[in-house]
């Protein structure tokens, strides 16, 4: 690509990330395709490519997979359902996975494990698992509710709720505004190790630093990761099964947490990998 066509395409990219209240977030969003560029021009490309972000991303990442077929990457994009993946929450996440076309073997989408939560399904949703529960990874007693932070249809004043043998409401930052407890009377909080669960993580997975809730909120599921870079990476079923049934594993033989290791997600490279 010439001078001038990456000008543009960084103009237009910039036009599709910005959104209200941006605060510079616009450009870390980019970060990504400039990386990926340099390192075509450099002749030293990485075999591959892994972007995760908020749905409202998702025409960035599909920009992204239209230049990055132009200089040798087969790409694709989707917004993932964390449910669909082991996931204990309902959770929607844009995804770009890109591969170096160089042994025939083009970009794919991890398939889906586990039933949405909704109550039409297809015929062949019906033949996946069942979602997981809040109740199937916490150690609360049941039965239990959850009142959500946020309104219902608009109105603040109607509060969602979801019971302990459904997926949870998306974590966020804020999930520790959320109430909990026994149905009609949700008198507590989620602790972090709670919703670190939700996440995925082990129960004694050592947060620390600030904001704590903010950490666990912005951070991909580990479980859906796994499933993420199994398909980038083309591990294969047997591999990818390993990886989780060692998550849940540790997951669940994990005792109470510790006090909450401040966590930075930065973009790395790991043997010809670009992961975000």
């Amino acid at each position: 690509m010439v001078k001038g066509e990456d000008e543009q395409v960084e103009a237009k990219l910039a036009r599709l990330a910005k959104t209200p209240g941006d605060n510079g977030r616009t450009g870390l969003v980019l970060q990504p395709l400039r990386w990926a560029l340099e390192a075509v021009k450099a002749d030293r490309p990485y075999d591959v490519i892994v972007l995760e972000q908020v749905t409202t991303v998702l025409p960035v990442w599909q920009a992204f997979g239209r230049i990055l077929r132009r200089v040798g990457y087969s790409a694709v994009t989707k917004v993932l359902h964390a449910e669909e993946y082991g996931v204990p929450q309902t959770r929607r996440r844009a995804v770009l996975i890109a591969r170096l076309q160089k042994d025939g073997r083009g970009a794919t989408l991890p398939i889906e494990t586990h039933r949405p939560f909704r109550k039409r399904l297809t015929v062949e949703e019906t033949h996946r698992q069942e979602w997981v529960a809040m109740g199937d990874v916490l150690s609360r007693e049941q039965p239990f509710e959850v009142v959500s932070n946020y309104g219902t249809g608009g109105d603040p004043k109607v509060r969602g709720k979801r019971r302990h043998d459904e997926p949870a409401f998306t974590v966020t930052g804020k999930i520790s505004r959320n109430r909990v407890g026994p149905p009609g009377l949700p008198d507590s909080r989620f602790t972090n190790s709670e919703a670190g669960q939700l996440q995925s993580f082990p129960a004694d997975y050592p947060w620390r630093g600030r904001d704590v809730s903010q950490q666990i909120g912005n951070a991909i599921p580990p479980v859906l990761a796994v499933h993420v870079l199994a398909a980038a990476l083309k591990l294969g079923d047997e591999a990818r099964d390993a990886a989780v049934e060692k998550a849940i594993t540790v997951r669940a033989a994990a005792p109470e947490a510790l006090p909450s290791v401040e966590r930075r997600t930065t973009g790395s490279t790991v043997q010809g990998a670009l992961a975000i």
